[in-house]
């Protein structure tokens, strides 16, 4: 693994997929079932890039409860695209205004979700900002927190680890990295890993 990640890489990222930054339809539905975007927004910070990320606040009916992830959710009739759908949430969510505050860089391939263990009919799609103005987050009804993980460090594999999950009597120990006593990791994980291939130019 490369492990540099200059504070460049955010310009990497603005040359990238530069025909895909619309956001994706949302007509078509097939196997996939529902659709769902997230924002990633990114910083530069004491010259490395960061990324903005929440802790899910915890509800019963939520498969992700208490989990780190990027601010975003499910595709709603008042959206346009999934670009919309990523905007309203980072709105509700963290209340950032990503119209006002960043730039729309890429959009990173849809994922499918993973829940209990199992592929749910859900595909999530990742669209990637960087920060043109200070934002100040206020946490809305589905957050607990939020922090600034520093995507250099996640890089260099100092924040490496493994993730036990468990299922019944099922032990998978997963991919993972772990920040001030938060632990990244599933799908969360897997979209930051596109994101730094991308910055890495790979």
């Amino acid at each position: 693994m490369d492990r540099i990640l200059p504070a460049d890489a955010l310009l990497r990222l603005g040359r990238h997929a530069a025909a895909t930054v619309r956001g994706a339809p949302v007509g078509r539905r097939g196997p996939v079932g529902r659709r769902a975007a997230v924002a990633a927004l990114l910083r530069e910070h004491g010259g490395d890039p960061e990324v903005l990320l929440m802790r899910r606040a915890h509800h019963e009916r939520d498969p992700w409860s208490g989990h780190i992830s990027f601010p975003g959710g499910s595709h709603e009739s008042v959206d346009p695209d999934l670009r919309a759908t990523a905007v309203r949430e980072t709105r509700e969510e963290l209340g950032i205004d990503l119209d006002a505050s960043a730039r729309l860089v890429t959009r990173l391939a849809p994922l499918p979700a993973v829940a209990g263990g199992r592929i749910a009919p859900l595909e999530i799609t990742p669209y990637v900002f960087v920060q043109h103005t200070d934002v100040e987050v206020q946490l809305g009804e589905e957050a607990v927190e939020a922090f600034w993980l520093p995507l250099g460090l996640a890089a260099s594999g100092a924040l490496d680890t493994e993730h036990a999950w468990r299922q019944g009597r099922v032990v998978r120990r997963l991919p993972a990295w772990e920040y001030e006593g938060r632990v990244v990791w599933g799908l969360t994980f897997r979209m930051l890993g596109q994101l730094l291939d991308v910055a890495r130019g790979s």
